[in-house]
């Protein structure tokens, strides 16, 4: 069989080509071809039209949206999220060549379309949620990543004043007139200043975005349009990232309301032009600005104060929640409603909530290699070897360097990471470290406030998960052993 296949994930940096290397994997070694699209964030090299004319099947494994299906019509789908693609790649492969063999896919000459023989499978209300808001959010993590570094960096050499400095506002008792030429920011705030502002404009996209992508995953192309907007009537009214999803989410809804219209062969072309954008803006823009912009507001503005006021008790149990979270999926969508709950917070000022969030992050890769050298007879070659690059993912807070571990063992290894996590999470919110980047891992420690506290939580979450695991399999072992014993007893 001839197979092509389409991976990616929200961040595109590591489920997108583990799962394409266990799906190439998978075909060759059932005698098969494949060729496989990632659509990663280092963009995507395109199949060629003739593989896929040519091909007999397609896979998607992916957690957004694949862009460009149409290229697909015709041919029988397998279609999954893409930790499927890394932990059951086999069986993606077999069930793409069983639709093949039940339904022969059409392989008409390159560039000419197929017709619909085989559709998508039906995905449920909840699947379909996920994927829309897994879209938008990745889309939106490369302004994170750019907006928050750039901050972070702006404090690290501006000082602890400089938002003040290009911005205006009050610090430590000094008033200070906000600039108002963007071109004057080098000479009256420095390099610094110029750092800031172009992190706070990157910041001030991130609602928008996500907003506006999506309403792409929901309606394509017309729904970025009224999503976008929504998205900046949400940061104008104070709704925040609560605001934008639901901004999001409604102009996904109405765009793909009026796509239902159908007009006349010479009011397609209008329609898609001028109707859909006019009227999709309007009515998302009206709703957010008078209908539920100001309740999401409020909500918003009561989850910040309730934010502001965590402290003790209350603060460790919320950092041992996210750092639960950060370890359960490892770069899934529980592991980034933790994370974007962080960029939320940092966003809104809090800066020890996203400290917590990256130590619990790093802390699972980091566990397992660990763990793979204290007892590496506990581990197979492979993850011996994985283990390896894993020291460095985790120091550069990539939590899925923890996946080729957790696809080999999950009962035993999520677990553990999911302790270690926790402890991290919450050990870090005891001693109050902060963070005032959203990412880097050990190269932004000098953007860490009380990076003694968070060293201490990076290593207490590591031994955490290290110690986990290690008792976790030592137990199943024996068991395995005394399962084996008495087989041989009873032979």
């Amino acid at each position: 069989m001839k197979l092509v296949a389409v991976t990616s994930c929200p961040t595109g940096i590591a489920h997108t080509y583990m799962a394409a290397e266990a799906l190439e994997q998978a075909a060759i070694a059932a005698g098969h071809e494949i060729q496989v699209e990632t659509q990663g964030a280092a963009g995507a090299e395109a199949l060629n039209p003739t593989d896929i004319a040519e091909a007999d099947a397609v896979i998607f494994a992916a957690d957004v949206d694949v862009r460009d299906k149409d290229r697909f019509a015709g041919k029988p789908l397998v279609s999954g999220p893409v930790k499927r693609g890394i932990n059951n790649a086999d069986a993606m492969v077999a069930e793409a060549v069983a639709l093949a063999e039940a339904a022969p896919a059409a392989k008409p000459e390159a560039g000419s379309v197929a017709p619909m023989t085989a559709a998508a499978p039906k995905l449920g209300p909840g699947a379909k949620l996920r994927l829309w808001l897994m879209t938008g959010v990745s889309y939106m993590l490369p302004f994170v990543a750019a907006g928050g570094i750039l901050i972070a960096l702006a404090f690290l050499i501006g000082g602890a004043e400089i938002n003040q400095v290009v911005y205006g506002g009050e610090f430590e008792g000094v008033t200070y007139e906000a600039i108002a030429n963007p071109t004057d920011i080098l000479a009256q705030a420095g390099f610094a200043g110029v750092l800031m502002y172009l992190g706070a404009t990157a910041f001030s996209m991130l609602v928008p975005i996500l907003a506006g992508y999506i309403a792409f995953g929901m309606a394509d192309r017309m729904g970025i349009a009224p999503g976008v907007v929504g998205g900046l009537v949400a940061v104008a009214i104070g709704a925040g990232f609560l605001g934008g999803l639901v901004a999001g989410l409604l102009a996904g809804a109405v765009v793909m309301a009026l796509k239902l219209i159908k007009p006349g062969q010479a009011l397609q072309g209008i329609m898609r032009i001028v109707v859909i954008p006019l009227v999709g803006v309007f009515v998302v823009g009206f709703i957010m600005l008078v209908v539920v912009g100001q309740p999401i507001a409020a909500a918003q503005s009561w989850l910040t104060d309730w934010l502001a006021g965590l402290s003790g008790a209350n603060a460790i149990l919320l950092g041992l929640l996210l750092g639960a979270m950060m370890g359960f999926d490892l770069g899934g969508p529980v592991n980034k409603v933790a994370y974007l709950f962080g960029v939320g917070a940092l966003a809104s000022g809090d800066l020890t909530i996203m400290a917590a969030v990256m130590a619990a992050g790093m802390v699972p890769p980091l566990g397992l290699a660990l763990a793979s050298v204290v007892r590496p007879k506990l581990f197979t070659p492979g993850e011996r070897q994985a283990g390896k690059a894993a020291w460095l993912l985790g120091a550069s807070f990539i939590t899925e360097g923890a996946i080729p571990f957790a696809a080999a063992d999950p009962l035993r290894v999520i677990p553990s990471t999911m302790i270690g996590g926790a402890v991290a999470g919450a050990v870090s919110m005891a001693f109050e470290a902060t963070l005032r980047a959203p990412h880097g891992g050990i190269w932004v420690i000098g953007l860490i406030g009380n990076w003694g506290g968070f060293l201490v939580a990076l290593l207490a979450g590591t031994a955490a998960t290290c110690l986990a695991v290690i008792a976790l399999k030592t137990v199943a072992r024996s068991e395995t052993a005394a399962e084996a014993d008495e087989h041989v007893l009873a032979i």
